[in-house]
């Protein structure tokens, strides 16, 4: 044996020799009094933890406590920590994790991945939800006003696993013309008449496979396989029609998942494609993603939701109910951005009690000169409201002629009056007034038509008022800088552009732990700052 292997051993405790290191048997004198590990610590012994320590069994309490562990994970994410692995590896090394652990040995990198998707996304709502009333009792937030806002981020899943449902319905309606012609084949060859419906399903498939095989037993046939065989007529057609049910499976589960959506990905199925902010190249790429959605007050977020939804318009109602569902109460103030309008949207508002300030999607538009210009806009009309008709530039009269209901993806049916120019002829300002150089019928034989949703203008002429308001100015500067700012922190500052897990329900969790890190954050900042009751920035301090 040589002499470094007598020197080297495994156990390098007998290292130690004559020296004796100096070690701390107490690491909270090494830890500021003002550090926000404090904080945390405070506000999670705040929080009725039951539902966490209900998805634990007794032998797994014994190690590190729930509350250890979330209080680890939440700082792990204040401090840009999101990997299982880097994180059990600061919590070996670094005395603020193992501050929380209370004197706890480190969990593994696997115990952190479980906890945060099998005990904490279960009851992820739960404890947000306490967060928020912690915010309120000590007067953080107010439940007076709610900045709701939203931005995409992408998934754990790859970019060129998506599945269209317009071509998987298209591939479907071609399949049904071959099982037309193969069916048809099938009675001509075998005499099988399948009674089925207008149209083909899987269990008629099905049934003629069973019919096939009664066939192959009652006559006594035996298929053959390998190159140089001949087979019969019963094989190569059994064989075609277990192609058709395999594919007929796929189309139908592809469809299924895909629901209302338009896309899913293939290796998180409940993940859409989605426009990106982040396209380097300027093409339009699509990426597969989630719609994340935050409701802030005074720079808190007091409420998440993840949705499929590509846009923002249908996300707003199941988030405010959400919201009431855990919280218990709602808003006096919502304050969103254009892609929240829609009439469903307002009459949601005004039916729960709740004040809407949201920008129409025409306000920045409608401000330039093109717009005030345009003669064949209904907005440059005017309307006799004595007589229900508009009167346009030339003075020619646009009545009534009809109604046409709409129904939107969410099933909310709108109604539209639909205004017709009694007389359009020898017009000089036509090709101004009536858009669209696609239509087959020449401008000279064309009419001005308007569509009108009276409900939908009537709430947004009322909404427009209030955003133009003193406090509506207010409110929607506080938007601009409390909701996006949360976002500027979780992408800028905390840099999370994409998620660790994949599924809905994982993701939400993912996304309520960065709420939870980010208020921690932010409480930690104004009780510093003397800001704490602050819940507004004023108009003056902004500028």
């Amino acid at each position: 044996m040589s002499m470094q292997n007598q020197i080297l051993h495994k156990d390098y405790t007998s290292y130690g020799g004559t020296f004796q290191p100096s070690l701390p048997l107490n690491f909270e004198f090494q830890i500021k009094k003002d550090d926000p590990v404090r904080l945390l610590l405070h506000c999670i012994h705040q929080m009725d933890l039951t539902p966490l320590y209900r998805s634990f069994r007794r032998a797994e309490r014994n190690l590190v406590s729930p509350h250890q562990l979330l209080a680890i994970l939440i700082y792990a994410y204040m401090n840009q920590i999101y990997s299982s692995r880097r994180i059990e590896e600061v919590c070996l090394r670094d005395i603020h994790f193992m501050y929380l652990l209370e004197g706890r040995p480190a969990p593994d990198h696997t115990t952190i991945a479980r906890f945060r998707r099998d005990h904490f996304a279960p009851c992820a709502k739960e404890i947000l939800a306490q967060m928020a009333q912690f915010l309120a009792s000590v007067g953080a937030i107010s439940f007076e006003n709610l900045f709701v806002d939203g931005t995409k981020i992408e998934a754990v899943a790859g970019k060129y696993t998506f599945v269209w449902k317009k071509g998987v319905a298209k591939n479907r309606t071609k399949l049904m013309e071959k099982l037309d012609t193969f069916l048809a084949g099938v009675e001509k060859e075998f005499g099988i008449h399948l009674r089925r419906g207008s149209e083909i399903r899987l269990h008629h498939l099905k049934r003629l496979r069973r019919r096939l095989k009664r066939i192959q037993r009652e006559q006594n046939i035996i298929f053959v396989y390998g190159s140089g065989k001949r087979k019969t007529v019963l094989q190569r057609t059994m064989e075609t029609l277990d192609s058709y049910i395999s594919r007929l499976k796929d189309y139908t589960k592809k469809l299924h998942i895909c629901g209302e959506r338009n896309s899913f990905s293939k290796t998180d199925y409940e993940a859409t494609f989605m426009r990106m902010k982040e396209d380097a190249m300027k093409n339009g790429q699509l990426k597969p993603a989630y719609n994340l959605q935050y409701g802030v007050e005074a720079s808190f977020i007091v409420w998440a939701g993840v949705y499929p939804n590509p846009t923002d318009t249908r996300t707003l109602i199941p988030f405010l109910e959400d919201f009431h569902a855990h919280i218990g109460k709602r808003s006096r103030k919502l304050v969103a951005d254009a892609g929240y309008e829609s009439e469903e949207n307002y009459l949601y508002l005004r039916e729960k009690g709740q004040t809407s300030y949201i920008k129409p999607n025409n306000y920045e538009v409608s401000k330039k000169r093109k717009w005030k210009q345009d003669i064949g806009r209904r907005e440059n009309m005017t309307y006799l409201a004595a007589e229900d008709v508009y009167q346009c530039a030339e003075g020619r009269r646009l009545v009534v002629t009809g109604t046409r209901r709409t129904k939107s993806a969410s099933g909310y049916v709108s109604e539209k009056t639909i205004y017709t120019c009694t007389d359009c002829n020898g017009c000089e300002r036509k090709k101004q007034c009536i858009h669209g150089n696609h239509s087959k019928i020449p401008m000279e034989e064309r009419t001005k038509r308007l569509e009108v949703a009276k409900v939908f203008q009537r709430e947004r002429a009322k909404n427009l008022a209030r955003i133009k308001s003193t406090e509506g100015i207010v409110l929607r500067m506080n938007r601009s800088i409390q909701a996006e700012g949360v976002f500027a922190q979780i992408k800028g500052a905390f840099g999370f552009r994409r998620f660790l897990t994949r599924g809905r329900a994982n993701v939400w969790g993912e996304t309520i732990l960065l709420a939870l890190a980010h208020n921690v954050f932010k409480l930690h900042q104004k009780i510093q700052g003397d800001t704490l009751e602050r819940h507004l920035v004023p108009v003056r301090e902004a500028a």
